[in-house]
């Protein structure tokens, strides 16, 4: 199958609140499929399914050699400490900005069999659960700019040729 398209900043599928995936068949295992064949690429850390223009509560990851995915994923736990790093989108292409996020997160879903699935780590791992959650929750890693970073970021999204 075809690597699908990634939407980018401006549509409206990336700014509405996904659906949970309520029942596992052919469609959310193609979804799955696609997420998985779109996040194995040099420089992908992680996809959502909205990004692809799904409008449903999965993503994947690609960190340190681990590719993954996680369906209905839901934080319960965020460290206490913070790290604070250039973050960039596939959906905001080539502009990254320092962002501040726990260095640890926690997330609980189910895999496509409905057996749970936990995804956690430090760093980077950490980044990605909390940026990719926050797309299925219809928010960009923009939103979560400190005020003064924030105005330069949009000002460049401006400038973007998309």
């Amino acid at each position: 199958m075809a690597i699908r398209d990634i939407r980018v900043v401006g549509d409206p599928v990336l700014r509405t609140p996904c659906d949970p995936v309520t029942k596992i068949d052919d469609a959310i295992r193609a979804l799955v499929k696609d997420l998985l064949e779109g996040v194995d690429m040099e420089g992908r850390a992680g996809l959502a399914a909205n990004q692809i223009g799904v409008s449903l509560r999965a993503f994947s990851w690609n960190i340190d050699d681990e590719v993954g995915y996680i369906l209905n994923p839901k934080i319960v736990e965020l460290g206490d400490e913070i790290q604070d790093g250039d973050e960039g989108c596939l959906s905001v292409p080539g502009l990254w900005f320092p962002c501040k996020r726990a260095n640890y997160a926690q997330a609980v879903g189910t895999d496509l069999d409905g057996k749970e699935v936990v995804v956690e780590g430090p760093g980077l791992m950490a980044r990605c659960i909390q940026h990719e959650v926050d797309h299925l929750d219809g928010h960009l890693f923009l939103d979560r700019l400190d005020r003064s970073v924030r105005r330069k970021a949009m000002a460049a999204v401006r400038e973007l040729e998309l």
